[in-house]
């Protein structure tokens, strides 16, 4: 099947080969057309120096490459990303865990891309009732007692509430409310509270990706399912000012021993959480032999910001 793609895509593909030291191509992977849209129709493979989105379902080839194209670029743009630096020393837990704190940062990512996308004609009625197909085929409806699903189904209904925006109500609240009253209950919620501030930045994607990490918490403890404490199992990278990056660390961060590992040595971690949201901001691994000590601890609280950032190779997001 020959696919070609359209001008606004292929010009999204420019775009971010402009930013990318690299090459940025797109591939199609087999034949399948399932008749609905799903984020996980797509996935960025790195080869060297280059990028390849790959598309494993062709039944939108423009959506689905334009929207990891739109992720992409947010990276390369400067906005912030997500890091997995804790393991909790099983494998299985691990992943779990970062495919959950993976997909809710994406779902605050979501603002500018879906909102990139409408700017370019890039979702119509049809990619909207594909989307919706999509959402069915991912959860499935309640039942009377709340289960295990109950965690992929708000995960499910924020993220169509972003996808909808002001137009949710009229297009697929009754649909969705029909088989999920008690997701969507909770999910109208949750994107009520990551709403009150716009997602139009860097600093604001960093401050509603932790409100939601909070929100998420909190209403999977209501319905008494164990809370994924992202805001210290996963690291955002800091968006700071210039004025920030000369204060000490101590001024800005606390410092706690975790449970859990630091993944690349094995070694105890201490997670350095900043003091204005509380959101894992970088992970150290405990020092070895000697340097092991509370004055370690206090060269690095005594370290500027940026001087902790640079030891760590810890990227970062200066505010304008």
């Amino acid at each position: 099947m020959d696919i070609q793609l359209n001008k606004e895509t292929q010009g999204l593909i420019n775009v971010v080969n402009k930013y990318f030291p690299g090459k940025i191509e797109v591939q199609f992977i087999g034949q399948l057309q399932s008749g609905y849209v799903r984020h996980d129709q797509a996935q960025v493979v790195q080869d060297g120096k280059n990028l390849f989105v790959q598309i494993s379902d062709l039944s939108a080839p423009d959506y689905t490459a334009s929207h990891e194209l739109i992720h992409l670029l947010m990276t390369l743009r400067g906005f912030p990303q997500l890091f997995f630096s804790l393991s909790t020393g099983n494998e299985k837990i691990d992943e779990q865990l970062q495919v959950m704190g993976t997909e809710l940062f994406d779902i605050v990512s979501h603002f500018v891309v879906v909102s990139e996308q409408r700017k370019h004609n890039l979702i119509n009625d049809d990619i909207e009732a594909m989307y919706l197909k999509g959402v069915q085929n991912t959860i499935e409806p309640e039942s009377d007692e709340l289960d295990n699903s109950m965690e992929l189904r708000l995960l499910t209904l924020i993220d169509a509430h972003v996808f909808y925006g002001d137009t949710f109500d009229k297009k697929v609240r009754a649909t969705l409310e029909k088989d999920y009253p008690v997701a969507l209950k909770a999910a109208d919620k949750i994107y009520e509270i990551i709403t009150e501030k716009p997602t139009d930045s860097p600093f604001g994607l960093r401050r509603n990706v932790v409100k939601l990490f909070k929100a998420f918490d909190k209403q999977l403890m209501e319905w008494g399912l164990p809370a994924l404490h992202n805001t210290e199992y996963a690291t955002i990278s800091s968006v700071v000012s210039e004025r920030q990056l000369n204060l000490n660390v101590q001024q800005m961060f606390e410092i706690f021993h975790s449970e859990m590992h630091e993944s690349n040595t094995n070694r105890r971690a201490y997670v350095g959480f900043n003091k204005s949201d509380d959101q894992n901001s970088f992970v150290v691994p405990a020092p070895t032999g000697m340097d092991d000590s509370p004055a370690y601890f206090k060269k690095l609280y005594a370290l500027k910001v940026k001087d902790l950032f640079k030891e760590l190779k810890m990227p970062y997001i200066i505010r304008k």
